[in-house]
């Protein structure tokens, strides 16, 4: 049996009603029906359109860039504010779960955003104008923000602790999986029939989540009690024995039961895991993991490689759908602070690589099947010239590769993970938001500086500046990340209350 999380009781402190046998909380740790499977995959199918959408003008903005029409043809500028509009959409969307998350529920939040979603991919498939392509980009960035912030707080509070950390990875496995589908559908599809696509999981999303539970914390939270226990007991099985894992919640709710006011935001048990969830969201982006997949098949026209851009981008997202898979299934085995330490590690490997290959490696022999990221020709820099068939250019996918998988193993599920697990429940609606706000306000000035700085000053500028970030990372995951793998919500919660541990040291 796991130690709990705390140690003695601290005076003053009532930490459970009572303890349960070991049995009991054998029975209440496993997973006693697959239901709770149906309702995480439900939900997450709004993560799959996230993914979708993030990743969708890898493959468009070189087709626009060449489109026969005037009017949807892409200049520089409007490819970047293409490229990053969707990241403010996001941040606006982010905004809104800090108040809808506790209007409407967790549930109900993520059924509102397949809204917007299906008006922003109708819009791009329809457009006759750049007006009509940022507008379907900017709402489907708002359905993201808002699924962002909303399902990863639903799979938390409906998961037992036993695998929460498997499902906790599945909002970050299925907008892996998304951004794969795009991938391999731009093999194939031409733009205006991908955007047609990606109304097929937000229907699906609809249609099955229609049919699942509210989140049980939701609904005690609103003194619906008598729906949370049954909510409660499709999750777990008729057979299950839930009492001891409804006490729990229940005690924690009504510990909760008022809104959270400014002077308690003071309390060190509440500003601690808000700043935490804060600065892992703000550091997560600062690796470069948005520019990058968004302007990926970009980066790989303007570095030499041996592969089409667009056969190279497939393979990344098969190699990011493949990590994240390790990490659901090592996540509650090794924890979270290892993968996060690993991640960073090979992060900052693989950016450094791509940085010192664009500095000192050889430049393409002509342009890679798209307009590349730099308006001047890299074959004026002196570097020396590819040769197109040499193994010296699978340098650039072999390193973004690298980069992905480190990503996709730690900073990528986790930092979501994380974000769901440590916020009190009073605040997790609207912190949930704001770290989802300020996630994406950091994505969009990334992603929309990404193209001037390159301009300016070379391509291998950002890698080196996202590999000391990594450093940061690294630094920061030893001083300040709580591990939560086994815990309960309740018993984390209960740890920042002790003060027994600072995590901001």
């Amino acid at each position: 049996m796991q130690e709990p999380l705390l140690g003695a009781e601290g005076p003053g402190y009532d930490t459970f009603p009572e303890e349960p046998a070991p049995e009991d909380r054998s029975r209440v740790g496993a997973l006693q029906n697959k239901r709770v499977f149906l309702a995480t995959f439900a939900a997450v199918l709004g993560n799959f359109s996230f993914g979708y959408a993030l990743v969708y003008t890898s493959p468009v903005i070189p087709a626009l860039e060449h489109a026969s029409d005037p009017e949807l043809r892409l200049t520089k500028s409007q490819a970047s504010w293409f490229g990053s509009v969707f990241t403010l959409g996001a941040a606006t969307g982010g905004l809104s779960a800090m108040v809808l998350n506790d209007l409407l529920g967790r549930k109900l939040s993520i059924m509102f955003s397949a809204a917007p979603s299906a008006a922003g991919y109708a819009l791009m498939a329809g457009a006759h104008g750049f007006w009509m392509l940022l507008l379907g980009r900017t709402l489907t960035g708002f359905a993201g923000g808002l699924t962002a912030a909303c399902i990863p707080v639903y799979v938390s509070e409906i998961s037992p602790p036993r695998v929460r950390g498997a499902l906790g990875a599945t909002p970050q496995l299925m907008a892996v999986f998304g951004s794969l589908s795009l991938y391999a559908l731009g093999l194939r599809l031409p733009w205006r029939w991908l955007a047609v696509a990606g109304e097929v999981p937000v229907l699906a999303m609809i249609l099955l989540l229609s049919f699942m539970p509210n989140s049980p914390r939701f609904l005690l939270s609103r003194g619906r009690d008598e729906e949370a226990l049954q909510a409660l007991a499709w999750l777990r099985g008729a057979h299950a024995d839930i009492r001891w894992e409804f006490e729990q919640i229940q005690d924690n709710v009504q510990r909760q039961s008022s809104r959270m006011s400014w002077a308690e935001a003071r309390d060190p048990e509440v500003y601690r895991p808000i700043i935490i969830a804060l600065l892992m969201r703000f550091l997560q982006q600062l690796t470069g993991i948005t520019p990058i997949l968004v302007y990926l098949q970009s980066i790989f026209a303007s570095t030499a490689v041996l592969l089409p851009p667009e056969d190279d981008a497939a393979i990344v997202g098969a190699v990011r759908l493949f990590s994240v898979l390790i990490a659901a299934l090592t996540m509650d085995l090794a924890g979270r602070k290892v993968l996060l330490f690993v991640s960073a590690s090979i992060m900052f490997a693989a950016n450094l690589t791509l940085g010192l290959y664009v500095h000192l490696g050889p430049s393409p022999l002509t342009p890679n099947g798209t307009i590349g990221l730099e308006s001047a020709s890299l074959g004026d820099t002196g570097q020396p010239l590819a040769s197109p068939t040499s193994y010296l250019t699978l340098v650039p996918l072999l390193a973004t590769m690298f980069f992905i998988m480190g990503y996709a193993m730690g900073w990528g599920p986790i930092t979501w993970l994380l974000m769901s697990e440590i916020l009190p429940l009073r605040a997790r609606g609207v912190a949930s938001g704001l770290c989802v706000l300020a996630s994406w306000l950091t994505a969009f000035a990334l992603t929309k500086s990404f193209l001037p700085v390159v301009n300016t000053f070379g391509l291998q500028v950002p890698f080196f500046f996202f590999a000391a970030i990594c450093l940061v990372n690294l630094v920061f995951t030893g001083c300040c990340v709580p591990e939560t793998k086994g815990r309960s919500l309740e018993q984390i919660e209960s740890f920042f209350r002790t003060r027994r541990w600072s995590f901001l040291r």
